[in-house]
């Protein structure tokens, strides 16, 4: 078998930001199952250090960080620590996130966009060059980063969320051209309506009519569908495949009607 083109992330190692729910959660528990370290991060020590345990004692290898990816200088700190615990860095699962939901005549606008900007934009670029020196030493540098169906389209009043969101495609796609060259690839996925922390308020009706209307399954999707996507992105097989733009919506963007 070629080694380079192997379907497997096992021994690999992978830092997850925003793990300690929703699609963070579900990405670090789908690389567990096959196989690889799995470092968790997300401004909670607890949370991630419970999830860490839980894996661990499934026989697991998996360690919890707390960490603010508005802070770039606990960003370095953590990306370091975690390349040493481990003994290197294979892959960036960017997906810590928060809702940007404002009017733009609200009083509270401009703090929600520079919040927005840099939670959900300068947290990536952050995150990626503080890996980019393990990631260099890697046999199959992976960086995945989660925008959302909202850079591809936009809710009304959603304007900070949108314009990050977008910024982080623009973002991935200048990445994937610029590492190229030294064989780091760089994607993006776009979930659409999935069920997480940040959909709970919307009440059942309101998820089925939302889902009857506009996804051409349906259904709302679950965090571990869109891990499973992000695993394919990160393993080493799928070494030709940079710069893409991928939905993970249940045919939202694909529906007109």
């Amino acid at each position: 078998m070629n080694v380079a083109l192997s379907r497997s992330v096992k021994g690999l190692t992978v830092l997850v930001t925003g793990a300690a729910s929703g699609m963070g959660r579900a990405t670090a528990e789908v690389f567990a199952a096959e196989g690889a370290n799995v470092a968790l991060t997300d401004l909670s020590a607890d949370a991630v250090e419970a999830i860490a345990a839980q894996l661990t004692a499934q026989g697991h290898r998996a360690r919890g960080w707390a960490l603010d990816v508005s802070d770039a200088a606990a960003i370095r700190r953590v990306t370091d620590e975690v390349a040493a615990h481990f003994g290197g860095l294979d892959a960036l699962v960017n997906n810590a996130g928060i809702s940007a939901f404002c009017p733009l005549d609200a009083d509270e606008y401009d703090a929600v966009w520079d919040r927005a900007l840099v939670v959900l934009l300068t947290a990536h670029q952050r995150l990626v060059r503080a890996a980019l020196p393990h990631l260099r030493k890697s046999s199959a540098p992976r960086i995945v980063n989660i925008a959302s169906t909202e850079a591809l389209g936009a809710t009304n009043r959603d304007s900070p969320y949108c314009a990050a969101k977008a910024g982080v495609t623009g973002l991935t796609r200048a990445l994937a051209v610029e590492l190229g060259k030294e064989g780091i690839t760089v994607n993006c996925i776009c979930p659409g309506p999935i069920l997480t922390g940040m959909t709970e308020k919307v009440s059942e009706a309101d998820k089925q009519v939302f889902a009857q209307r506009r996804t051409a399954l349906r259904r709302y999707g679950s965090p571990h569908e869109v891990a499973h996507v992000t695993l394919s992105l990160c393993l080493p097989a799928s070494s030709f495949i940079t710069g893409a733009v991928i939905p993970v919506d249940g045919g939202l963007m694909a529906r007109n009607a």
